[in-house]
């Protein structure tokens, strides 16, 4: 899991963090404001990864604008296959690595029913809620008028509250 969240901030997390960060150095903000608004993104992207993540796995495909499970067909480790794997019983254990071995036709619900049994649904709801909590800590810390901070508290919702 460390890992995956290492590889998730080098590859989504850090570039809105950085945005951010050149966006209050350049608007001339103070180097706490600068390293709250990183922080900001930065918890704010891996809150987005772990929705899209989810979104692959249980997204509405009407919604999602494509067919779901296409991380669980590639074997992808995502955040829900890496916890999955971590609580999995030895029966469920063997069952994803036997579908992970396989593109069998069911493969997807298949892993899905594991999933939703090992409560990993549930999980990635709650360890996205910890990150955007996180990440409105910073913003919250960030000293200047509530109202200035209106336009990121929007963008965070649409990242992370988002079924597409």
């Amino acid at each position: 899991m460390n890992e995956y969240l290492h590889m998730i901030e080098l590859k989504t997390s850090v570039l809105l963090a950085a945005s951010l960060k050149m966006g209050a150095i350049l608007g001339g903000a103070g180097e706490g404001n600068q390293q709250h608004l990183y922080e900001f993104g930065r918890h704010l992207g891996i809150a987005f990864q772990v929705q899209d993540d989810y979104l692959d796995a249980f997204g509405d495909p009407a919604k999602f604008g494509k067919q779901v499970g296409g991380d669980i067909r590639a074997n992808k480790k995502t955040f829900l296959m890496i916890k999955a794997l971590e609580i999995a019983n030895p029966s469920q254990l063997a069952e994803m690595k036997l579908l992970m071995e396989n593109d069998a036709p069911g493969k997807v619900d298949a892993m899905l029913k594991i999933f939703k049994a090992c409560g990993v649904d549930r999980w990635a709801v709650e360890l996205k809620e910890k990150y955007v909590n996180e990440a409105f800590k910073h913003l919250e810390d960030i000293a200047v008028l509530s109202v200035r901070k209106e336009s990121l508290k929007q963008l965070a919702d649409f990242l992370v509250q988002r079924e597409h």
